[in-house]
């Protein structure tokens, strides 16, 4: 059995290739959603994205590239699915935390 192992870290043109945009593009709507994301940098000055990182990448490219958003409308639809998405990401920890109990459960009974 053989599991894929989940990268931590992306680099700058690992994430630019996953949405088809430039680098530069990149570093742009970084100073632009600051307030957004903000990615980790290693000691030699590189810039290290988490998954949660390319998540909201995904969605400033979808409301600006696909949308065709202002970079203005772009963060007030952030704003908006931050909110939402906080209770999205409740809901989903709970899912998984009652799977596991539910499947603790089952495993205790058949023992």
């Amino acid at each position: 059995m053989t599991d894929e192992i989940e990268k931590k870290y992306y680099t700058i043109g690992e994430v630019a290739n996953i949405l088809g945009e430039s680098t530069s593009l990149l570093r742009f709507w970084e100073k632009e959603f600051e307030a957004f994301f903000k990615p980790g940098k290693t000691p030699g000055g590189s810039r290290t994205y988490h998954l949660s990182d390319i998540d909201t990448l995904k969605l400033i490219h979808y409301y600006v590239k696909t949308k065709g958003y202002t970079l203005k409308g772009a963060k007030e639809a952030l704003r908006r699915d931050k909110k939402a998405g906080e209770t999205t990401q409740l809901v989903n920890r709970l899912s998984a935390v009652k799977k596991f109990l539910t499947e603790l459960q089952s495993h205790l009974e058949t023992e």
